[in-house]
């Protein structure tokens, strides 16, 4: 039993956390399709039983306590809520307590998208092989439902990949069968191929292939990724991987890390895949690297990351893409800058925009001696593009009177270069 019977000092915490135990259960986002997959839908249970707050200072939980706190835990995971899992679970709450409907938080976490909360019951112990009424595991309730980054991290964690529920599918086959062919369905497809889903099997129940299945539904995106995973394997699968991630063949990504390449391969220049697709822009190669654990901050040799080229190309969507992977805002490039400086020199408004929210030092000064706001200066036009940037600069925080290695601040500069929109936007900061 994950994190059961510690020491358990705790009792008006999870007293407190129980209280809204007496709601109804949240309700599943969407209904199965069909009697055949992973449904999860609930129904109001009776309430819990009142856990007494324990008169000695620690103790292990009576049963009742135990069951309190796990059919708790129940509840927080429908409502995504991971506060109060997290609570719940260091008090001794189990991961894979499974309920009368044999839902447990793992189980939810996968079906409903709770990314975090997976990662809360992963770093806990889940039980990768835990099934759910079905005879399902986590792998296909997340196929089922398109969720792509939760597939991710399940191959990462390593489940089982052909595992067959009672009605005969796998996860390849229900993200197929009940899926849409649209892009979460798609990305869900690769990623299952990347991990070596057998693409030949077919459902026990009606015997036909699952290229068959995506052909009738129209599913083009998914029909050609199963027709590259059925050719002959690349001979260099780490130069396929490479090749095909500059290129943006998410298919052939998926096909190289199937046969073998290593996530992290290198090339010449020491670029990894991830690094190459961001560098070209390349948004379905770097959504398939990413969600299987691509690293977003490994350098090349030229002192670049993945997430510091997002910088310099300036893509919201690839920002977007990586934020997911936590990259590290404070790695420095060969200047000595972070992300936000190389944009802010070359005018990339929106991505300025996005970057300042994420907790990025907008006043961090390069080798140079220049921050985001002194580079938007001294780089730029003083164009509306430029003024944009230095008001979203300052309406994040920027310090207006931080002095290059020359003693001159932003205002000094825009006044050196005629630029007086710029300047008249600095004097009022």
């Amino acid at each position: 039993m994950s994190g059961a019977h510690r020491a358990f000092g705790v009792g008006c915490l999870v007293l407190l956390a129980l209280t809204a135990c007496g709601q109804e259960r949240a309700e599943s986002d969407g209904t199965a399709a069909s009697a055949g997959t992973s449904s999860t839908s609930t129904e109001s249970t009776e309430a819990e039983p009142v856990v007494p707050t324990p008169t000695e200072p620690s103790r292990s939980p009576t049963a009742e306590e135990q069951h309190a706190m796990d059919t708790a835990l129940i509840d927080a995971a429908w409502a995504d809520d991971v506060a109060r899992a997290r609570e719940l679970v260091e008090a001794g709450a189990d991961v894979d307590f499974q309920d009368e409907t044999q839902q447990s938080a793992f189980l939810i976490a996968t079906s409903e998208g709770h990314l975090e909360l997976l990662e809360l019951t992963l770093a806990h112990g889940a039980d990768l092989g835990a099934l759910d009424r079905f005879n399902g595991t986590g792998l296909i309730r997340a196929a089922e439902r398109g969720h792509a980054a939760i597939v991710g991290r399940l191959l990462q964690a390593g489940i089982v990949v052909d595992h067959v529920n009672r009605p005969g599918f796998t996860a390849l086959h229900e993200a197929i069968i009940y899926g849409d062919g649209s892009q979460r369905y798609v990305d869900t497809v690769r990623l299952l191929v990347a991990g070596g889903a057998d693409v030949a099997l077919a459902p026990t129940g009606d015997g036909i292939a699952p290229i068959e299945h995506a052909r009738s539904r129209g599913q083009d995106a998914v029909v050609a990724s199963l027709r590259a995973a059925l050719e002959a394997p690349p001979a260099d699968p780490a130069q396929q991987l490479l090749a095909a991630a500059a290129a943006g063949d998410a298919d052939r990504v998926a096909v190289a890390l199937r046969a073998g390449a290593d996530l992290e391969t290198r090339d010449s220049a020491r670029r990894t895949a991830l690094l190459l697709a961001v560098t070209h822009d390349r948004l379905a190669v770097a959504r398939l690297l990413v969600a299987l654990g691509a690293d977003p901050d490994a350098l090349d040799d030229r002192h670049d990351t993945p997430w510091l080229v997002t910088g310099v190309t300036g893509s919201v969507p690839m920002l977007e893409v990586l934020l997911p992977a936590r990259p590290d805002l404070t790695i420095r490039n060969r200047f000595g800058g972070v992300s936000v400086i190389p944009a802010a020199e070359r005018g990339h408004v929106d991505y300025v925009r996005r970057v300042v929210t994420t907790g990025i030092d907008v006043d961090h000064v390069n080798d140079l001696g220049w921050t985001a706001l002194l580079e938007a200066v001294v780089y730029g036009d003083g164009s509306a593009a430029y003024q944009e940037i230095v008001r979203i600069l300052l309406a994040a925080g920027a310090d207006p009177g931080i002095r290059d290695a020359q003693g001159r601040i932003a205002l000094d500069h825009a006044r050196e270069r005629g630029q007086q929109e710029v300047a008249r936007i600095l004097e009022g900061g």
